[in-house]
């Protein structure tokens, strides 16, 4: 890809779902198997829920929309599952799904950046699917990392090392 703001964008988007994977990971790294399927009410998600959720969204909007795979996803089931996989199975599923689908995004060229696709019910093109993926991935990560941290009760030290309080140089 020549366009240097579209190489910009694919970078950035992948750098942000990367980092998101590695938060997922850290918090899955904090909770057992009992935990992963724990909801505090018929309103919240399991953390199990959510990875499922992630899994068939991007395996959605990315793998198949962007890269050609026939759509499979059945959304209610990511919801209505109670008990499921356990915690490495959920793992193993979450990562394949990010590579693949950052695989698709790495690959991608400036007309498939432009075309509309259909997904989903919503018209959007190869940027807005990047971008709701993105987004959508970082949402679910912190809701992962907040009902880590309600469980745990610990910060989970995703800045450890940084200074946040560095002004910003003009």
């Amino acid at each position: 890809m020549e366009n240097v703001f579209a190489k910009e964008f694919i970078e950035q988007s992948i750098y942000r779902i990367e980092e998101s994977t590695q938060r997922i990971i850290k918090c899955l790294d904090e909770i057992d198997d009992t935990e992963i399927w724990k909801s505090p009410n018929d309103q919240l998600n399991s953390i199990g829920n959510l990875i499922l959720h992630l899994c068939g969204n991007i395996r959605q909007y990315t793998i198949s929309a962007l890269g050609g795979a026939k759509d499979t996803r059945e959304r209610d089931k990511e919801f209505s599952t109670k008990t499921g996989p356990s915690k490495s199975a959920l793992l193993n599923q979450l990562v394949h799904t990010v590579s693949e689908a950052t695989g698709i995004i790495k690959n991608i060229d400036e007309r498939s950046l432009t075309k509309i696709y259909s997904v989903q019910g919503f018209n959007l093109s190869g940027i807005g699917i990047i971008i709701h993926i993105t987004e959508h991935y970082s949402y679910h990560t912190g809701q992962i990392a907040f009902w880590t941290k309600q469980i745990k009760n610990k910060d989970l030290g995703f800045y450890a090392n940084i200074d946040l309080n560095v002004k910003n140089a003009n």
